[in-house]
């Protein structure tokens, strides 16, 4: 379709992102971390700048600092004790404000191995809730011990996609 539509907040008076900028599990200075509710598998994670940016307009200290906060925030999924791999995925299609997302991929679930991650979630049943919060919790803790920053107020409150 040409001319292609616009994304949601290509206007950031109209960013839900830009909105949401208090909501969150662990939060910095620049960045906040939200915990996605209402998926398959066991945690799924997204990571904002708090000011709108897109990853093409994304400052140089920014773009720095999403690498290292991107493998914090890596390892500390890993390191859950039934996770293997923490899928990281940027698409960028939906929304014109950057997002992050983190996908846990469960220990010995081969058939999600690579690009299929995200087709399971869609297809599982919905992860119980309060396994997902106590791993974020888990996670934004790990963070704020290796990365800095601060736990939300809020502590674990679920963000939908």
């Amino acid at each position: 379709m040409l001319p292609e539509p616009p994304r949601h907040g290509e206007d950031p008076s109209d960013c839900d992102s830009c909105r949401g900028r208090d909501e969150g599990i662990w939060f910095n200075e620049r960045w906040r971390l939200t915990r996605i509710a209402k998926v398959g598998v066991p945690l799924v994670l997204m990571l904002h700048p708090l000011d709108h940016h897109d990853l093409a307009d994304l400052p140089d200290e920014l773009a720095a600092e999403l690498g290292v906060l991107s493998t914090h925030i890596a390892r500390h999924v890993q390191a859950l004790p039934h996770i293997s791999r923490a899928h990281v995925y940027r698409i960028g299609d939906g929304g014109a404000h950057l997002h992050i997302w983190f996908f846990a991929r469960p220990e010995g679930q081969a058939q999600m191995y690579g690009s299929w991650m995200v087709v399971w979630d869609d297809l599982l049943p919905e992860y119980p809730e309060d396994v997902a919060e106590a791993d974020a919790a888990i996670v934004a803790d790990a963070l704020v011990a290796s990365y800095g920053g601060r736990r939300s107020a809020a502590d674990g409150e679920p963000q939908h996609a």
